[in-house]
This record gives C-alpha cells, sequence and structure tokens, in this order.
C-alpha cells in the first residue's frame, strides 16, 4: 500500500467518524423527542479500500405504527363521545337519596325521572286534602318543575349537537391543515430520495402528522416504490394520492330538535351520516358525527316520548259525552296544541316536544290560572276552540271540596302502561315512571360504556405509542456506548495518521539525503 493510499484510507476515517459521530450526537439530544426514531450513518467500502458513509437510515416499525395509528383513532373516537354524554348524563345525574317528611317525599335530583317522581307525590298529597290550596299548589309547582326539567334537558342536548357539529367543522379544518402539510413533506421525501438525500427527519415529520391526523380521523397508509405515501380513510376513501383531497363541511349554527346537521364530504362522498355509503368508523370526527347524529337524537326522541306521555296521561275527556271522548290536553299542553284533533301518540310525537310542553296556563294561577281546575277538571275548557264556560270537560260537577275522583286518575296514569315509540331505546310498553327510569338507565348506561371505552382506549393508544418507541426510538446507553467506540476509533486513526506521517517524514528526508546539493 502507497503513503498516498494510506492517507486517502485515513481522511475516508476521519469523515465516515464524523458523519456517525454527528448522527449519534443528534440521537442523544433527541433522545425524549416525540416521534424522533433513531438514526444510523451505514458504512460502505470504497474503490480504494476505505470508508464512506453511504446513507442515513432510521429505525422503522411498520407494524407497530399502525396499530398506533390505529389505537389514536379509537382513543379518539371514544373521548368526543364521553365527553359529550358526560354532559347528556349530567342532566338525569340525581341523588338515589330522598329528603322525607310527614308531608312530602322529595327526590334530590333535577331528572324528569325525579321531577316525575315528586309530582306523583304531590298529587298524592293532594288527594288525601283535596280543599287545601297550598296542597293543590305544590302539585301545580311539581308539573312546572318537571316541565322544566323535560326544556332544560332538551335544550342540553341541542347544545351537545351543536358543539358536536362545531366540532366536526374544527375537526375538518384540522384534517385539511395536516393533508397541506403531508404533501409538503411527502414532496420533500420524494425528491430526496431521487437526488440521495438524507430524508430521515423528513419521515419522522410524515409520521408525525400522520399521527395527528389518525386522531382527527381513522386512517390507512400505503407506500408506493417512490417513497410516496396514499392515505385513506378507515372506510376505504381517498384522502391523499399525490396530492391532497378536499374534505368538506359545511357548519351549522344553531341544532334544534329533528334537524339534521350536513355529512362531511370527501371527493363528493359523504363520510358521515345515516347516509353515507363508506362512513368512517373511528377519529374524533367520528366521534362527534355519532355523538351528534345518534345518541344525542335518541335522547332527545326519549324525552319527546316522556313528554308526549305525560299529556296523554294527564289528557281531561269529554264527560258530557263518553261515547266521543275527544281527549284534550289538561294539566300538560304544549304550543300549537290548538289545531291539534288528536293528542300525540306513541309514533307521532312532534321532534322536540319536551323543548316544547309546558303546564296549561288555565289551572296555574301564575298565569291568571285556578288551581281547583286541577281538583275538579274542565282544564281543557280555555283550549281554542273550546268555548269559554263549557263544562264538557269538567269532572266535579257539583263543585264538591273533598271531591278526589280526578286527582285519583292521574295518578293512576302516571303508573298506567303506555305505548312508546320502540326505537327511542328505551321499551315498548311500560308505566311513565319506569320509562323515565329506563330512559335514565339508558343515558347512564350509554355515559358509563363510553367513559369506560374511552380509558381503556386511551391506555391502549398509549401503550402502543410506548411499544413504537421502544422499538425505534433512541436508547442512550446504546447511543454512548457507539459514541465511545467512536472516540476510541478516532484515536486509533490519529494514532495511524501520525505513524504515516512520520513515515512520509522519513521518506522525504532520506530522499532529500540522496538528491545533489
Amino acid at each position: 500500500m502507497s503513503l498516498s493510499s494510506a492517507f486517502n484510507i485515513i481522511n475516508s476515517s476521519f469523515n465516515a467518524n464524523a458523519s456517525q459521530t454527528a448522527a449519534i450526537s443528534s440521537n442523544i439530544s433527541n433522545a425524549s423527542t416525540t416521534g424522533y426514531t433513531l438514526k444510523t450513518a451505514n458504512l460502505a467500502t470504497n474503490s480504494y479500500g476505505g470508508v464512506e458513509v453511504s446513507s442515513i437510515t432510521r429505525a422503522t416499525n411498520v407494524a407497530l405504527l399502525e396499530q398506533m395509528l390505529a389505537a389514536n383513532s379509537t382513543s379518539a373516537q371514544q373521548s368526543a363521545l364521553a365527553n359529550g354524554l358526560t354532559q347528556l348524563s349530567a342532566t338525569v345525574n340525581d341523588s338515589t337519596s330522598v329528603s322525607s317528611s310527614s308531608s312530602t317525599t322529595t327526590a334530590s335530583g333535577q331528572s324528569p325521572s325525579a321531577m316525575l317522581a315528586n309530582l306523583d307525590s304531590a298529587l298524592q298529597n293532594y288527594e288525601a286534602s283535596p280543599s287545601d290550596a297550598t296542597v293543590a299548589q305544590s302539585v301545580i309547582t311539581a308539573a312546572s318543575q318537571l316541565t322544566s326539567s323535560l326544556n332544560s334537558a332538551t335544550a342540553t342536548v341541542q347544545q351537545v349537537r351543536s358543539q358536536a357539529d362545531a366540532g366536526m367543522a374544527t375537526s375538518v379544518a384540522t384534517i385539511n391543515s395536516l393533508l397541506g402539510q403531508f404533501q409538503t413533506v411527502n414532496n420533500t421525501i420524494v425528491s430526496g430520495l431521487q437526488s440521495g438525500a438524507d430524508v430521515t427527519d423528513a419521515e419522522d415529520s410524515r409520521d408525525n402528522i400522520l399521527s395527528q391526523l389518525s386522531q382527527q380521523i381513522g386512517i390507512s397508509t400505503v407506500t408506493s416504490a417512490n417513497g410516496s405515501e396514499s392515505i385513506y380513510t378507515d372506510s376505504g376513501v381517498t384522502l391523499f394520492q399525490t396530492t391532497a383531497r378536499a374534505v368538506t363541511f359545511t357548519a351549522t349554527p344553531t341544532l334544534t330538535a329533528g334537524a339534521s346537521g350536513n355529512a362531511v364530504i370527501v371527493d363528493g362522498v359523504p363520510i358521515t351520516g345515516s347516509s353515507s355509503p363508506m362512513a368512517i368508523q373511528s377519529g374524533a370526527l367520528a366521534g362527534l358525527a355519532t355523538l351528534r347524529d345518534t345518541v344525542a337524537p335518541q335522547y332527545q326522541a326519549q324525552l319527546d316520548q316522556i313528554a308526549s306521555g305525560l299529556i296523554n296521561a294527564f289528557a281531561e275527556t269529554n264527560q258530557a259525552n263518553p261515547a266521543t271522548p275527544d281527549p284534550l290536553p289538561g294539566l300538560f299542553t304544549y304550543p300549537g296544541v290548538t289545531s291539534a284533533t288528536v293528542l300525540p301518540t306513541a309514533t307521532t310525537v312532534p321532534a322536540g316536544l319536551a323543548g316544547q310542553i309546558e303546564v296549561n296556563a288555565s289551572v296555574d294561577p301564575s298565569q291568571g290560572g285556578n288551581a281547583n281546575l286541577l281538583r275538579d277538571g274542565g282544564i281543557a275548557n280555555t283550549t281554542a276552540g273550546e268555548p269559554t264556560g263549557d263544562t264538557d270537560y269538567t269532572y266535579n260537577t257539583t263543585g264538591a271540596a273533598s271531591y278526589t275522583t280526578r286527582i285519583q286518575q292521574m295518578i293512576s296514569g302516571i303508573s298506567a302502561t303506555q305505548s312508546f315509540d320502540p326505537t327511542a331505546g328505551a321499551g315498548s310498553s311500560d308505566s311513565l315512571t319506569a320509562y323515565a327510569d329506563a330512559s335514565v338507565s339508558w343515558v347512564q348506561g350509554q355515559y358509563q360504556q363510553a367513559s369506560d371505552q374511552a380509558t381503556s382506549s386511551s391506555a391502549l393508544a398509549t401503550t402502543a405509542s410506548q411499544a413504537l418507541s421502544s422499538a425505534t426510538g433512541v436508547s442512550l446507553d446504546n447511543e454512548t456506548s457507539q459514541m465511545l467506540s467512536l472516540e476510541n476509533s478516532y484515536q486509533t486513526t490519529a494514532k495511524l495518521l501520525t505513524t504515516v506521517n512520520n513515515m512520509f517524514s522519513s521518506l522525504l528526508t532520506a530522499v532529500t539525503a540522496v538528491l545533489p546539493a
């Protein structure tokens, strides 16, 4: 080997050592950086027997990355559902304890179920003292609190739906932003691979974008031969293939009961909503869509069924002509009922009825009504369409102060079996009390299930992320050990350089000595 070749080999060794040291230094400094992967400077023998860095590669594990992306999507979906159901469950978050006295038993919660129990208790007290105006007023108060509870629960449902709709708009904006960032980084990787540049940091950035994207929407990826990645939703709709697809959504500022929110659309294909042919299954966007379009509307339907049941249970019938009872709203009514010829049935309940139900003004003293009509009947007297002073709907025709028949009927109406729309999810045939309790159980069950799944899926996402980090991240012990080896290698190369330099000096001295002066 010539001295010139030796110098070339030594020079290549120094260069390779410097590149390896730079890679390890970067690994050590980024050991705690989220998403950073281990970088390795790969060596190869060159044409004159030295070494050179042929490439910089990063640690990867495709299977673990896919598991992490899927776990992120599921966790975000369940978290979105749990957050919404936390608000819905607050409408039925009643204490099981009751406060009792010699005259009353009052549920301590504010749910329709608890308020219905209070109304039932007030009616029983009224049955025992039908001539007591104060007790009669307590029934009106309990009825008003019940309608307020239904009104408030409906407002909460629509608030949750509107918040979910706004959350969907934010999610779509985030998705479009991330897809734009992905396109920029993906182009950098493709062009870098073609030119032989180090693209490992760009690949880390691309994976980090995928991690963020998976929290918004369930995704899968496919890598092509040139290093470009394509992204698809978990239902198969293309989100990115060379260029980013536009994800569109029009938010609905205010959602009312019965009104449907808009679908999220990609390339003309709806990916949310019951009519979607390729509905997404996970990610925050899927969770928000389920909350807005399925869970909250189903609870609203149950509230509406309770409101309809109340109107029917307390309806008054024509006492003058029992053959044609012509039932009309009694204690409970709702706006627009004056044009109705029949009471709402289980399958004809107006959407949002629970938000409109109210105590009939004709029996409410605070609205100029007469509380005695509760005992005597004739609340329906002043309903538009019925002549004022008509006694057809009066039960206590003698005006007896001790009359209790109508009060007993109302008490029986609460416990009587009614038909309910089974699609609401709380039963099809039960007493009003049992149905209201079933609705409470449904909401609490939905919340508990979503909460449990959110906790478990979050733990799974954390485990998946840790597994990926362990497989592709930096071990400080290993990198420190390699750094020491490189230092030893550097010292050895430096000694070799000194030896070759001495040999070259000796050769130069010898040559100089034999040359003529």
